[in-house]
């Protein structure tokens, strides 16, 4: 077992690292987040000698949606078909959201909106500020947006919650006007991208890839698998 002791040599404690690729204006994302957060609680439990890192990569799935973004409830009517049938996918979402503790108000929610300005705030965060840690901000971004109705393409929207989360509050302005001036900025792309077809896709140790809402047991099923094949190396 890792961390324990062969013949007087410590033997390297073992750890798992998940990529996660995903979207804010996907209500998937954030049920699979919870359940890896989850899953991530129950390894530990479980395994405290497997150590976990988790990485988050941005995937738009709408990145046409216009700067300023479109009616949120119109957008989906148009995209599936009919009132009936937003109402039937809704069903569905609130009923595996609720299984995550997630409770979801679409009717709160009044624009879609155009991500990337969302996911450059996360990424800069990441890379000007250091050790930080962007699972709060994710999540905070999450939240507002399924759980407030918050816009989260307004660069107003972003300042606020970059600030509760932390984030200096002179760069974070000077971040957003940046931004406001540039809005095809580059998000930065992992290297498992072009295998990425939906979201949320989890890819673990570069190898297990798990595409969909997974379950905390399918998720830390996993990641036992992951590190039951490094400790047989």
């Amino acid at each position: 077992m890792a961390g324990a002791t062969k013949q007087g040599t410590a033997v390297e404690k073992a750890s798992v690292t998940v990529d996660v690729h995903f979207d804010f204006v996907c209500p998937w994302c954030l049920i699979g987040k919870r359940n890896l957060d989850a899953a991530v609680n129950r390894l530990a439990s479980l395994r405290p000698d497997v150590s976990v890192k988790v990485r988050w990569h941005s995937h738009q799935l709408l990145p046409d949606i216009p700067v300023g973004g479109v009616p949120y409830q119109a957008f989906y009517v148009a995209r599936l078909g009919s009132a009936n049938a937003v109402a039937a996918r809704r069903a569905q979402v609130q009923e595996a959201a609720r299984a995550a503790g997630v409770q979801l108000a679409f009717d709160r929610i009044e624009v879609m909106p155009n991500t990337r300005a969302a996911h450059s705030l996360v990424s800069w965060a990441v890379t000007t500020s250091a050790g930080f840690q962007p699972a709060s901000l994710i999540d905070r971004l999450f939240t507002g947006y399924f759980m407030d109705g918050e816009d989260i393409g307004d660069p107003d929207v972003l300042q606020r919650i970059g600030l509760a989360c932390g984030l200096d509050a002179a760069a974070l302005a000077e971040h957003l006007a940046a931004s406001r001036r540039d809005h095809n900025v580059a998000i930065p792309l992992s290297p498992q991208a072009e295998g990425v077809r939906g979201v949320p896709h989890f890819v673990i140790d570069s190898a297990l890839s798990l595409s969909g809402a997974y379950s905390p047991g399918a998720i830390v099923d996993a990641m036992l698998r992951s590190a039951g094949d490094q400790e047989n190396r």
